[in-house]
Order: structure tokens, then sequence, then C-alpha cells
């Protein structure tokens, strides 16, 4: 499935849809839409925090005019979505036709495994 990326700040659930960087020899941040990917010295931001974030005295921001927007799914989103689809619908694997013929008797019970159960034989 998307895995989606998560605002940057402490104790944030929100999606981010902007990017946060500094320029330190300017004395700027840069607020702009979201980085396709997530770069060391960067910061994610939901648009509440985007819109609201204020720098240091004498700081300059620089912010995205206009709305942010959420990144749509990539390629590899959907795939992978697709496969988890897949894998759910597939049937679980028949046992062959002999196997299929309950047998009671301690001897003739394998040890094995049954969908998340093991199967273990009495022991007598």
């Amino acid at each position: 499935m998307r895995s989606t990326r998560r605002c940057s700040r402490n104790g944030c659930p929100r999606q981010a849809v902007a990017t946060l960087t500094y320029v330190y020899n300017e004395s700027t941040a840069v607020i702009g839409p979201l980085a396709a990917f997530a770069e060391p010295h960067t910061y994610d931001l939901c648009e509440p925090h985007a819109r609201n974030l204020t720098a240091p005295r004498g700081w300059d921001v620089v912010r995205h005019e206009g709305e942010f927007e959420p990144p749509p799914p990539t390629t590899d989103d959907l795939v992978a979505l697709a496969e988890a689809v897949r894998e759910a619908a597939r049937p679980a694997p028949r046992p062959p036709q002999d196997a299929r013929q309950p047998d009671h008797s301690p001897q003739s019970q394998p040890t094995g495994r049954r969908g998340h159960l093991r199967v273990i034989p009495p022991t007598h």
C-alpha cells in the first residue's frame, strides 16, 4: 500500500503536503510543494504547519502561493496495492486427493500446517 509521508512536526499525524528547506547563508526558509523524495536536511509539513510557519527574527520566509496538494499515488504504490489484493484473493491450495480422506489412527496423522495453525499428532 501507499506509504504516505507524515508531517515532520512532533506529534502531528497529518499527511505532508509541503517541504521546508533552509538556506542558511541567506537566512531564508523556503516552503514549497512536497518534494518527490524525502531528503536529508528538509522537513515535510502538513498544510496547517506549512501555512503557519514563522522564521526567526531577521530571516525571510519564501512560501508557495497556492494550494498544497497531496501527492498522487506512484506506479510503485499502485503495483503494491494490486499485489496485496491478488494475494488476498488467491484461494488456499487444496491438499492432494488422498490427503482429503480422513484416517483417525495416531500413526496416520502427519505433522504439518493448515492455514495459520500447526497440526501436532497426539502422543500415546
